[in-house]
């Protein structure tokens, strides 16, 4: 059996920094519409809704009252706060709704850093050492001193690249208390320092559940085009800027001149990843490979973007799925994961 009425639901509290001059939809909502497109193409009875902060119990409201077999969550955050997207998965557990994704624990836990960074370590999953740094006071510890620079800096509870710059890959103390201390007075949270691995960055798409959880072609950013001297990392201009350099240096490709050992090890950190934080349906992980091959967790994304010019979705086309055949197979794991989990559902 397939849900026969799936809603898919996204926020509208957009990022001003997503949207310009003349642009009138988000990236969001654009993402939101191809899927629920891939979706009706695919044969699937579909309602696009976007949500404001503020109506979310109109919403849930709404969603108890019509009963959708199955959500698409897209929802990234609520009242202009992404520390709000776990919160909403709560409330669709709350409210027995049935939704695709991660839970609010295994969200909590992604965008927490220094959580996150305690459960890969708990669990054996290799990940550069880090300090956590949570107020300008902690800049004076002098252990900080002592550390084996280079460093990286990123914050505490954001994705996206949000707050990474060239200034965020630090080569000494002074720099990292400078770049540390104005990154937490421009975004009011704490800041994650990690050692830098100098090498590759390789992205690992992981879908399914259980026994049946599958990695989707490995891809690596291609830093060749990056101009000499520009740290080899992947910012926020890198993301979301199409006239800056680092948007032309930082190209994800398939994964090039790999042996199977590499792939495996890559694959085996993905999937600790994976384990440890308790995901579901579909999450990527990036890592970073240094020069001895062996790789490194840096971040943990549950629900990344899958919109139809995005990393997961490159991914899948590499595989051989279309757009349309890869949401319907991400519709499908979550709709068979929720059948096993309420055998009696219709």
């Amino acid at each position: 059996m397939a849900p026969a009425r799936i809603i898919v639901l996204h926020n509208t509290d957009y990022d001003a920094e997503l949207t310009g001059p003349g642009i009138d939809v988000s990236s969001v909502e654009i993402s939101a519409r191809s899927i629920a497109g891939a979706l009706k193409n695919a044969g699937f009875v579909v309602d696009l809704v976007g949500l404001q902060g503020r109506e979310v119990f109109d919403v849930l409201a709404m969603m108890r009252e019509t009963k959708p077999d199955l959500v698409f969550n897209l929802c990234e955050s609520m009242a202009g706060d992404p520390r709000n997207e776990p919160t909403f998965a709560g409330l669709l557990d709350l409210f027995d709704i049935p939704y695709t994704g991660s839970d609010l624990p295994a969200l909590a836990a992604c965008l927490h850093k220094r959580r996150s960074k305690d459960i890969l370590i708990g669990r054996g999953v290799p990940t550069p050492p880090h300090r956590f740094l949570a107020t300008i006071e902690d800049l004076a510890d002098p252990a900080i001193d002592g550390l084996d620079y280079p460093w990286f800096l990123k914050l505490a509870h954001e994705d996206a690249s949000v707050g990474i710059t060239e200034e965020n890959l630090v080569r000494d103390p002074a720099a990292l208390r400078k770049r540390a201390g104005d990154m937490m007075l421009e975004f009011e949270q704490p800041v994650l320092a990690e050692r830098y691995i100098d090498g590759r960055e390789i992205n690992v798409t992981l879908i399914g559940n259980a026994d049946t959880l599958e990695m989707l072609p490995l891809h690596e950013i291609d830093f060749a085009a990056m101009p000499a001297g520009r740290p080899r990392i992947v910012s926020y201009a890198a993301k979301w800027e199409e006239a800056h350099v680092d948007y032309a240096g930082t190209k994800p490709v398939p994964l090039r001149d790999a042996n199977p050992a590499l792939i495996a090890r890559c694959e085996q950190a993905a999937r600790g990843a994976w384990e440890s934080h308790g995901l579901r349906d579909y999450a990527r992980v990036d890592l970073r490979v240094d020069k001895e091959g062996q790789p490194w967790v840096i971040d943990v994304n549950p629900n990344p973007d899958i919109s139809p010019d995005a990393g997961v979705a490159r991914s899948a086309a590499v595989a051989g799925m279309t757009y349309v055949e890869m949401i319907s197979k991400l519709c499908d794991i979550a709709w068979r994961r929720i059948r096993a989990a309420r055998p009696t559902a219709s």
